[in-house]
């Protein structure tokens, strides 16, 4: 349960959602997209209340690539005739989010919802997507969730979350300087890829 969040996005900005598993990160991007609707407080998008926006006239500005992707494909062995088990489980979640990656740069939205875009993505295809990720997302409204830290370095905001409440706030060198837990989980991380 979200408590008292509140944070601002300015166009064509990049803003990370950091924190432990369970802290509401993949909470509030589903309420932006209002994949499920909330019962109290507002989301606006320039100004407007999202629930006053028809759901799809919403969506069709966003490309979401979710930790949670839904698949219809046509390049397997029996193209669009290829059986897709519920949730997709007969592909690898590799090949999921390659699929979801591949849908939203097809559909060029104006605004970007990035939940662990690459996290089941081997190194290589890590890298490729990540490139074309940085490409994508210039002058475009970037909103993205990360645990691996290094990939939100230059984000233009980063809003630490823990028990449903942003904790802290601003950009990666400011969240250093400030030695809390945003700098104590990139310091472990760094530790992890030293040792």
């Amino acid at each position: 349960v979200l408590q008292g969040v509140s944070f601002h996005i300015n166009p064509r900005e990049t803003v990370a959602f950091v924190g432990s598993t369970g802290s509401g990160k993949s909470t509030i991007l589903s309420l932006i997209c209002r994949n499920y609707e909330f019962q109290k407080g507002e989301i606006l998008i320039d100004g407007i209340d999202i629930r006053k926006i028809k759901i799809s006239s919403l969506r069709r500005h966003f490309g979401q690539m979710l930790q949670d992707v839904f698949l219809f494909i046509d390049k397997l062995d029996h193209g669009l005739d290829e059986e897709v088990r519920e949730r997709g489980n007969n592909f690898s979640a590799g090949q999921r989010q390659l699929l979801s990656f591949a849908r939203t740069i097809i559909h060029k939205p104006s605004v970007m919802i990035l939940d662990e875009a690459t996290a089941n993505i081997d190194t290589e295809t890590e890298a490729l997507i990540t490139s074309a990720l940085a490409k994508l997302m210039e002058g475009r409204t970037t909103i993205m969730v990360a645990h691996r830290l290094s990939t939100i370095r230059d984000a233009d905001l980063i809003l630490v979350m823990k028990d449903g409440d942003i904790i802290e706030q601003g950009r990666h060198e400011e969240l250093l300087a400030a030695g809390g837990f945003y700098a104590n989980l990139y310091n472990s991380q760094f530790e992890d890829v030293v040792a």
